[in-house]
């Protein structure tokens, strides 16, 4: 995971100078992920400010695409599946979204989407939610990726789960220690309620130049089930607070199997189909 300072970035150029740091950082302890935020690109919207918030964010779009065909050189090159975070998105009907791309080692890639946009979002920005929910089968696994807020619905994780997922992962952008507790304390109930692991990761610093950025606070983590084969209070990893730094951890998808089979509890196998 990558715990990403919000910092000026002048161009795309320099943007990826610090996205490629990160990548060589990782990719060097032979990782088979990282992720990086949501709206990790943030600081290019300041080029824009002379415009209004959802006008200046629309702008920012413009460099989606590119971004994305950057992650998908850098996974190839670097040999390791990238989990972009997030970023503005205008589709063909013309509404804005926020979504990420999952960028694997082999040169292909997919596109996810953030169902629940906050309020914040909705009336700043003007961002419409999306309507896609998928799991993406990968060499290390079959994962799901639940931006941000989306993570506070569980009903979305356990589609997930249903369709066989082993890991989650979440990019998001949390600017107070009560909203990212929010984000955390779902988290580390998807993974005990789905038998799956749960990466998070995200920004800090501050973006005094941008518009509706003013400053973030993450602590990124990776958590577990709560079982005999797993850490007691089901944390793996944990970076620390508003640091930027990589957090690098190994997870054992066979405990999963056992876990869904000889647990002292089992969530997804014990559920009561004749009630809900």
């Amino acid at each position: 995971m990558v715990q990403w300072q919000m910092r000026p970035y002048h161009t795309l150029d320099d943007l990826f100078e610090q996205v490629e740091f990160f990548v060589d950082s990782v990719s060097d302890y032979k990782s088979d992920f990282i992720l990086f935020p949501e709206y990790f690109n943030a600081p290019l919207m300041a080029k824009f400010n002379d415009m209004g918030e959802a006008q200046s964010i629309r702008a920012m779009a413009q460099y989606t695409e590119k971004i994305r065909d950057r992650f998908v050189e850098m996974a190839i090159s670097y040999n390791i599946n990238i989990i972009t975070g997030s970023m503005p998105y205008v589709k063909d009907d013309g509404a804005l979204y926020n979504v990420g791309f999952l960028c694997r080692r082999d040169g292909s890639y997919e596109m996810f989407e953030k169902i629940h946009v906050t309020p914040d979002e909705q009336k700043c920005w003007g961002l419409t939610g999306g309507s896609h929910v998928q799991t993406f089968d990968t060499d290390c696994g079959r994962i799901g990726i639940l931006i941000c807020y989306d993570v506070e619905f569980p009903e979305l994780s356990r589609l997930m789960a249903d369709e066989g997922m082993q890991i989650l992962f979440v990019p998001f952008m949390t600017d107070t220690k009560n909203a990212y507790s929010r984000v955390r304390i779902c988290a580390q109930a998807r993974a005990i309620e789905n038998e799956c692991y749960v990466a998070i990761a995200g920004s800090v610093g501050n973006l005094p130049r941008v518009h509706n950025m003013d400053i973030q606070y993450a602590q990124s983590a990776v958590f577990t089930p709560c079982d005999f084969a797993f850490p007691t209070d089901g944390m793996r990893a944990e970076a620390t607070p508003n640091t930027e730094m990589i957090l690098v951890s190994d997870v054992d998808l066979s405990l999963l199997n056992e876990l869904h089979t000889y647990g002292a509890v089992r969530n997804l196998r014990d559920r009561r189909g004749d009630l809900y």
